[in-house]
């Protein structure tokens, strides 16, 4: 997707990015896109004028804020066409009396619903999932699109490490900035942090804390959501999410590639084929250009079979639905 960086005689263009979903978490995003100043953004909602008041409000924060980024607000899908890169977080929380099986059935019909019709539109587009269940939505996400595996990725990993590397950084009192970690596995209370690979300025976490203190934080980083959704009392996090899309977004319209914890179809890595999972992915203009492989001990391996066959599960029952997702 090298073609997304430039324009006639080689000029820089904009990156047109779609947002379907307008609510928090999806307003969030198209607000730290427009602030990029360097991106065209499409906001896509069913509520009719939402998009489009959201939008025009982040138009008219530009002159404040300092950015010429155009913003559109809409209905349908039609104004999409041509997205470089297409971010889906549409989809319905679990409700009281609501079971599993309900919402996955529900999601999965909208998530198959929304990748029709923007990859019709945008057949070169790079769609990242923000849906839940996450790792589900992003297999279903590839199923109904028929894009390459590069080009369809799931927000988790991003998202996951940064919360672990933020409770690690308030517990010692450090800057965020010097720690480094990375989360695999499925997004919830079986993600898999790599306790080897988690360095404090270049020190390994565990000469940092006790085991005790460790497994506090790793419990904390897997419950993380919830702890938002207990305060918030009606609603979810969507700051953090929005930030680690836009992440995301910037390595991939920037070809950077950023190694970064994404979910993807593993087709033999890690001993994984056929099933979406949170791994280390080298992000640039293609996509997901590789999947990169870390050494893992046995206990390792164990706790990403468990936090696999969670996903594989799901999975299962989405193909057993009657849903048409081909």
């Amino acid at each position: 997707m090298a073609e997304i960086l430039k324009g006639m005689g080689g000029m820089m263009r904009r990156v047109k990015v779609t947002v379907v979903g307008a609510g928090n978490v999806g307003g969030s995003i198209a607000q730290r896109l427009a602030e990029k100043n360097c991106y065209d953004i499409v906001l896509v909602d069913i509520v009719e004028g939402m998009p489009q008041g959201k939008a025009l409000d982040l138009v008219e924060a530009g002159p404040v804020c300092s950015y010429d980024s155009a913003v559109t607000g809409a209905n349908t899908y039609e104004a999409t066409k041509d997205s470089d890169i297409i971010v889906i977080t549409s989809g319905i929380p679990r409700r009281p009396g609501m079971s599993r099986d309900e919402l996955l059935e529900t999601n999965t019909k909208i998530v198959s619903s929304v990748v029709q019709e923007t990859a019709k539109r945008s057949p070169e587009a790079i769609l990242i999932i923000v849906s839940n269940p996450l790792d589900v939505m992003t297999y279903v996400a590839h199923r109904v699109s028929g894009f390459p595996r590069s080009r369809v990725l799931g927000m988790a990993g991003v998202l996951d490490s940064a919360r672990f590397r933020s409770f690690i950084a308030e517990a010692l009192q450090v800057s965020v900035e010097n720690i480094h970690a990375m989360v695999l596995g499925g997004h919830g209370d079986s993600m898999v942090p790599l306790i080897r690979y988690t360095t404090v300025a270049g020190r390994p976490i565990d000469e940092w804390f006790s085991p005790e203190k460790l497994e506090a934080l790793i419990k904390r980083t897997r419950e993380g959501g919830a702890e938002i959704v207990n305060l918030l009392k009606t609603g979810s996090a969507y700051y953090a999410p929005a930030a680690s899309v836009v992440e995301m977004v910037e390595a991939i319209s920037k070809d950077q590639k950023k190694i970064l914890p994404c979910a993807t179809l593993c087709e033999g890595e890690y001993g994984f084929d056929g099933l979406v999972l949170g791994v280390p992915v080298k992000l640039g203009s293609g996509g997901a250009e590789a999947i990169v492989e870390y050494a893992l001990t046995v206990e390792e391996k164990a706790a990403l079979e468990n936090s696999a066959q969670v996903v594989r599960d799901l999975c299962e029952l989405v193909n057993q639905m009657s849903i048409k997702m081909d």
